[in-house]
């Protein structure tokens, strides 16, 4: 190969990775979608809430007033006290908490196993990919995600992180495919071809180059499935294999007020919201992702 063609080929390679214009124009097309404003606000919230706790909670979570149990909202509760005379606007502070760390967690298991699997097996693709890896992902998505959480969970014994890595488990299929499938379209564009005949080593084609343009939709994928995340660990928790009943989990606050829906219908309403407006912030803050990164949009 001539000076004249490696220096082109190095060209094409250089411009591969998303360059800084690249992340205004992201940015910029970002701060245009209302909706994906809106979303990036309320995780931005949950963020803080969960980040300053302490500060915000007016009570502490685990002390106990049989002076006020279920308590309406007013009379130095906010939201009202349970059925233990606990505080429930500072136990929604820090069920914040407990509800970011299950997105991040879960998502990050299902991320840092499921990326590079699906990286690698859509790279070298094989028997590996098409008979063992793909099969294995067929038979885990004929499941439902909740059921196969729920299943695992209760394998493992219930508890918080138990729950974590059940959820995690839970979301590998999707993003072994989803990951897949971007790196069987990216490995045969002209810039990893021209990698490939600069002599670039795979390991160094498929991180620096391959992974790097796939990130697209997996950073679609993680906003949803955070969402899906907190809506799974409200759900074990509800059935009582995610976090123990004293911890303010979310899902725990719903399975106590189920019981006084006649006489305090409020004890379920605090929650409920919360999962709402945090879920709906992860969605809305998906789908403006989904709708900057679309090439069919104008710029």
């Amino acid at each position: 190969m001539s000076g004249t063609a490696v220096g082109q080929s190095e060209a094409v390679v250089q411009k591969a990775p998303a360059s800084e214009s690249q992340w205004r124009l992201f940015f910029r097309r970002f701060a245009k979608n209302k909706l994906a404003i809106v979303g990036a606000l309320i995780i931005g919230i949950l963020i803080l809430t969960a980040i300053f706790a302490p500060l915000l909670a007016t009570h502490d979570i685990y002390e106990q007033d049989y002076n006020a149990i279920l308590a309406k909202p007013g009379d130095g509760h906010l939201f009202g006290t349970d059925d233990l005379g606990r505080d429930v606007f500072s136990r929604l502070v820090y069920g914040s908490r407990l509800s970011l760390e299950a997105a991040v967690i879960s998502v990050g298991i299902a991320v840092l196993i499921g990326v590079p699997i699906g990286l690698f097996t859509g790279y070298y693709r094989g028997f590996w990919d098409e008979w063992i890896v793909m099969r294995i992902v067929d038979a885990l998505q004929a499941f439902p995600s909740m059921i196969l959480a729920l299943a695992m969970a209760a394998a493992l014994g219930g508890g918080f992180l138990n729950a974590m890595v059940a959820i995690g488990l839970g979301f590998l299929p999707s993003f072994i495919r989803i990951t897949r499938a971007q790196v069987l379209t990216v490995r045969g564009l002209e810039f990893v071809q021209a990698a490939k005949a600069i002599g670039a080593s795979n390991m160094r084609i498929m991180f620096q180059h391959v992974l790097p343009n796939s990130m697209g939709p997996l950073l679609v994928q993680i906003t949803l499935a955070m969402a899906s995340a907190i809506i799974a660990e409200a759900g074990l928790s509800y059935l009582g294999l995610g976090a123990s009943p004293e911890e303010p989990s979310w899902g725990s606050m719903l399975h106590i007020a189920q019981g006084y829906l006649n006489i305090e219908p409020l004890l379920a309403v605090w929650p409920g919201i919360a999962i709402f407006l945090v879920v709906l912030g992860f969605n809305l803050l998906g789908d403006g992702i989904r709708e900057v990164l679309d090439p069919k949009l104008k710029r």
